[in-house]
């Protein structure tokens, strides 16, 4: 549903580039924000995601193991930039001021961030990007689970004992 949106909002803003323009005024530097070359990537790969989401859907839906696998190799990797993500605000805390000076001078609550304690800063952001590693986690033994569920249910090699009473079958 997410990627849908993102494709909706991607498609309106090539087809009316001078509504979602941004000078370099007013982004504070000397680049440009989207180009329609940046904005086909980004629809591309919008559009990749929704094909992704929809073989899984459509793998978990009627049992086709197989299916699952590309969103299941999507989500490693998406968990893996992440952990990368973390790993370089622990290493580079420096770096996390550097990119609020970048920001636009409009950009809401800039002020009152910049005055935060650079240490703790670090430490909230650290803790923001666990939590959001540890629901990722989650979603991946999730998928895993699926995919292992439909796979040891099409596998017939799987025997299957079944207890009344005293009677074995």
């Amino acid at each position: 549903i997410i990627n849908s949106v993102v494709l909706l909002i991607l498609l309106s803003a090539l087809t009316d580039p001078d509504q979602y323009h941004l000078t370099s005024a007013e982004l504070g530097g000397e680049f440009e924000f989207m180009d329609d070359a940046n904005m086909c990537i980004a629809t591309a790969i919008s559009l990749l995601m929704i094909l992704i989401c929809a073989m899984a859907t459509y793998g978990a839906y009627k049992q086709h193991a197989a299916w699952i696998i590309p969103f299941f190799c999507y989500q490693i990797f998406d968990f893996a930039l992440n952990t990368l993500v973390a790993i370089s605000v622990l290493v580079y805390p420096s770096t996390i001021q550097d990119y609020l000076r970048q920001l636009p001078n409009n950009f809401p609550y800039k002020e009152e961030i910049m005055s935060v304690n650079p240490t703790c800063l670090v430490v909230i952001i650290l803790l923001f990007i666990s939590i959001i590693l540890a629901f990722k986690g989650y979603l991946i033994s999730c998928v895993w689970n699926c995919y292992r569920y439909i796979n040891g249910r099409n596998n017939s090699d799987v025997l299957v004992y079944i207890t009344t009473n005293d009677t074995a079958v």
